[in-house]
């Protein structure tokens, strides 16, 4: 089973990325950005606190990611593995992972972080907003989700270092460009 983490700061292209990867190699897309903005869709009483946490520009916590992310690896029993775009973000998150993972045998496989400057990220989110309406990617709350980042998530690289399993990938170029650095790395860490 492949089991693949996309790592990046918010704007990276995880979710460009993840969509070719997803059908390259046949596996479960989870996006939690997907998950919680459907979430905040949904208008329930958990739809209405991930709404005022995403406005605010801070992460939705642990325990409440942890369980939307169980829930879909419960969903997929019969998958070939699953890409993991923007999850985990916290350290904690990454320790639930494994255990979830490490509970059917499985493990991660690799975690690809997506290298890009702070000045491109916040070009290609105020890009997003404007041509898919995003009400989230405000230049205040860009700016926020950018702080956010480099406190709470950047640990995880350090987390899947220490395991050997991150490979850090130049986010710059062309979309086919940077598809072509992740399949070196993923085709590289699968023969491992």
């Amino acid at each position: 089973m492949l089991n693949i983490v996309l790592f990046g700061a918010p704007g990276a292209g995880k979710g460009t990325q993840a969509a070719y990867i997803k059908v390259r190699y046949e596996l479960v897309h989870l996006s939690t950005g997907d998950i919680l903005r459907a979430a905040r869709k949904s208008q329930s009483e958990l739809g209405k606190r991930v709404a005022a946490i995403m406005d605010s520009g801070s992460l939705v916590s642990d325990e409440i990611v942890n369980e939307l992310v169980a829930e879909q690896l419960k969903s997929n029993p019969g998958a070939k593995g699953f890409i993991f775009d923007g999850y985990p973000r916290t350290v904690a998150q990454a320790e639930t992972l494994d255990r979830m993972l490490s509970e059917n045998g499985k493990s991660v496989t690799v975690t690809l972080m997506l290298n890009v400057p702070n000045e491109e990220l916040s070009r290609r989110m105020i890009k997003r907003a404007q041509e898919k309406g995003r009400t989230d990617d405000t230049p205040e709350v860009i700016a926020s989700r950018l702080l956010v980042y480099e406190r709470e998530t950047m640990p995880v690289a350090a987390f899947y270092r220490s395991q050997e399993k991150l490979a850090d990938i130049n986010g710059l170029g062309s979309e086919g460009s940077v598809l072509d650095r992740l399949i070196e790395a993923i085709d590289g860490a699968s023969k491992r």
